[in-house]
């Protein structure tokens, strides 16, 4: 009988010790964490592996997150839809791009704002965009490159 309150003890002290450590991480990773930002939308032809939750950053800083990525029927274009954090300003010249995280993937949205005088109200859309360089596609333009030099 003190052997089953002992393993009792113990399993509730793991299941607290549980929950302090996904609290921890929930808090750490800023999920559910809302602002009460506003959403600008972006066109792409497109998007090269960006996906709903990737970071948008303005000079390497955390400002949004990707809140919806979808194909615009009209335009066959990707539609991304940017949770940008209230306190932010863009201007109507604001330029978006995909870029990496690192060779072994991983995407993120960068703002690069303009010098406009007007900015982007909530529910706008950034008129400049540009999708992701395709790697492999730059390689094939390489070697395809190379082979019409060496038969010249």
């Amino acid at each position: 009988m003190n052997r089953n309150i002992v393993e009792t003890i113990l399993g509730a002290v793991v299941i607290i010790v549980a929950g302090i450590f996904l609290a921890f991480s929930m808090r750490a990773g800023d999920v559910g964490a809302s602002n009460g930002g506003y959403v600008v939308t972006a066109d792409f032809s497109g998007i090269g592996g960006l996906s709903v939750g990737d970071e948008v950053q303005i000079s390497g800083v955390k400002v949004g997150t990707v809140s919806k990525v979808a194909l615009d029927e009209e335009s066959f274009l990707a539609r991304v839809s940017i949770l940008v954090n209230s306190d932010l300003k863009l201007p109507t010249d604001t330029a978006a791009l995909i870029s990496s995280e690192s060779l072994l993937g991983g995407k993120y949205l960068a703002l690069e704002p303009g010098a406009d005088e007007e900015m982007i109200t909530p529910g706008g859309r950034i008129q400049y965009t540009q999708a992701p360089q395709n790697l492999e596609q730059l390689l094939g333009q390489f070697i395809f490159s190379m082979q019409e030099d060496d038969k010249k």
